[in-house]
């Protein structure tokens, strides 16, 4: 019997084959090649895939397959010396039936280890070389001996090669049936379900209306809802995508004036379609040469899409932040959104710059003259991010971005009443600016923040500024206690009104949010991230006692 599990590879077979040929005087190939001329090594990969229960060692074979470059001579494979004491044998296979591949950078790796299912693909492959030549009327190419030692490999590895082949069979048939039934050769179907338990904590504001004009409430009960996905992403070329986005949800608002009248308690997957699906993003995305990329949107094509947030383990919404504050900087990422276009030109290893311009079709505010291409709200980023490291990165963006009437949202729902609309309904722009970081500070570690400002300025019925202001540190814990699982905390200081020539509209106070997750991955479709964060004086003022959100948000992926 032969035992393969700790030899090398490839000089193994070499010296198998061709260095103890058997000295019989005759051999009958057809005893030797097998009865189907079918089998390839390409067969024998996809079924080493599928065999349950090998070994790493054992799937080796597939990824040399999948990457293997024939060769027509053993001077092309770059380790492979005269003086190595298989030469002979490996110059005599590649030449003489050149079934040895070689690696993609022209090595043949020789000390690799094999088990036995790697060494019955490797004589599979060779026994279907051979079986090419005698079907090419050939057969006097093929030494007895060679044949001989063949058939004598053949009985030792009849089970190896029986298993090879039951399971190219039954995946071709798999195949076959997956071709004819299959939904698009170039586009795939990626679907997330979130299921959400939710409720909040809190008490009634006090104060005049003046001093208090956005007191909050805890009119909530706990509630359980859903947000599905459906995003359908197409390539045509291996390196562009085409993503379509439907989406459905029944996740309620936490920040609304019938449950804690603070926008501050909203979280980051909330969705109410009423249950029907709605197509959430259409864009497509493509590269223009080998350093830039091109991304033109006609649906939700939104800032975070293009520019990079620096918030790895926070950004998404499926398994990043509870809070919607947490993801990102609401004042440099967040805007009108709809159609647009975007470039993102890749410099150097060092340094990324992304640039788009992004507008919706509200012309409710097209008389003022700030109108957008469309003559509604747009917003038009730039940033650079700079990497001195892999694990270091340091963004700055700038940002301009006019809103309509009664649909200005400047803190995108993150803020105060104020910070949304420091002049109430009004045409409204801004200036704006922000920093961020993040720092792989260890394997187990990762720090990550931002600082956003805005200048904005009243189009309409006026001619007001205001600045606001907002900053968050955020820390993250990947593979705490499991690999897949992550931890998160999330302190920052949601968008506030530091200044605004309506004196009667700039927050009196100032409001924290501070977040505690714990992300824990069921498997690799399912994960589970319970977590609770407190919003200290809501709407930035202090005579709104704290309001808690707490969750349980359970993410299936498919």
């Amino acid at each position: 019997m032969f035992y393969l599990r700790k030899f090398p590879v490839q000089s193994f077979v070499v010296a198998t084959f061709l260095l103890n040929p058997l000295n019989v005087n005759s051999a009958n190939a057809s005893d030797i090649i097998p009865n189907s001329a079918s089998d390839n090594s390409a067969n024998v990969s996809r079924a080493l895939q599928n065999i349950e229960g090998n070994t790493l060692a054992e799937t080796s074979i597939l990824e040399s397959e999948k990457t293997s470059q024939n060769v027509t001579s053993v001077s092309q494979l770059s380790d492979v010396r005269a003086t190595d004491w298989a030469f002979t044998s490996l110059q005599s296979l590649v030449e003489r039936y050149g079934c040895i591949a070689g690696y993609p950078d022209r090595t043949f790796r020789g000390q690799k280890a094999l088990s036995r299912y790697e060494f019955a693909a490797g004589l599979n492959a060779c026994l279907d070389k051979i079986n090419e030549i005698i079907s090419a009327g050939l057969a006097d190419k093929v030494s007895k001996d060679d044949l001989a030692t063949l058939q004598k490999l053949q009985e030792e590895f009849a089970a190896e090669l029986a298993t090879l082949r039951g399971r190219v069979d039954a995946l071709d048939v798999k195949t076959a049936k997956l071709e004819a039934q299959q939904f698009s050769t170039t586009t795939k179907l990626n679907a997330t379900v979130i299921f959400a338990i939710a409720d909040t904590f809190g008490g009634v504001g006090t104060g005049t209306a003046l001093q208090n004009p956005q007191k909050t409430t805890d009119s909530t009960n706990a509630t359980f809802s859903y947000r599905a996905r459906l995003n359908f992403d197409t390539s045509f070329t291996g390196k562009d995508l085409l993503r379509t986005r439907l989406q459905a949800g029944n996740n309620p608002n936490l920040g609304s004036a019938a449950t804690t009248n603070t926008n501050m308690a909203r979280l980051a997957f909330a969705q109410d379609t009423g249950g029907t699906f709605q197509i959430d993003k259409f864009y497509y995305r493509f590269p223009i040469g080998d350093s830039l990329t091109g991304y033109v949107g006609a649906s939700k094509l939104d800032p975070d899409d293009i520019a990079n947030t620096l918030n790895p383990y926070f950004e998404s919404s499926d398994k990043g932040a509870l809070s919607r504050f947490g993801r990102f900087d609401p004042l440099s990422f967040r805007g009108p959104s709809g159609a647009g276009l975007g470039l993102v030109y890749k410099i150097n290893p060092q340094f990324t710059v992304a640039a788009s311009y992004l507008a919706n079709s509200d012309t409710s505010g097209a008389a003022t003259g700030q109108g957008g291409l469309f003559s509604g709200g747009y917003i038009a980023n730039v940033q650079l991010v700079y990497a001195p490291s892999p694990d270091l990165k340091f963004g700055a963006i700038y940002g301009r971005s006019f809103e309509p009437g009664s649909n200005v949202n400047l803190a995108q729902s993150t803020g105060s009443n104020f910070g949304n609309q420091p002049f109430a309904a009004r045409d409204t722009s801004a200036d704006r600016y922000g920093a961020q970081f993040t720092w792989r500070a260890a394997k187990a570690i990762n720090l990550s923040g931002w600082v956003g400002f805005a200048n904005a300025r009243q189009e309409s019925g006026g001619s007001n500024n205001a600045n606001l202001f907002n900053w968050s540190a955020n820390l993250a814990f990947p593979d705490l206690f499991a690999d897949g699982n992550t931890a998160g905390i999330i302190f920052g200081q949601p968008p506030k009104v530091t200044s605004n020539t309506i004196s009667n509209r700039v927050d009196p106070d100032t409001s924290y949010l501070l977040e505690f997750q714990y992300n824990f991955r069921v498997n690799k479709n399912i994960s589970i991230t319970p977590g609770i964060f407190a919003v200290f004086n809501p709407n930035q003022n202090a005579a709104n006692p704290t309001t808690w959100v707490a969750t349980i948000r359970t993410l299936f992926t498919f």
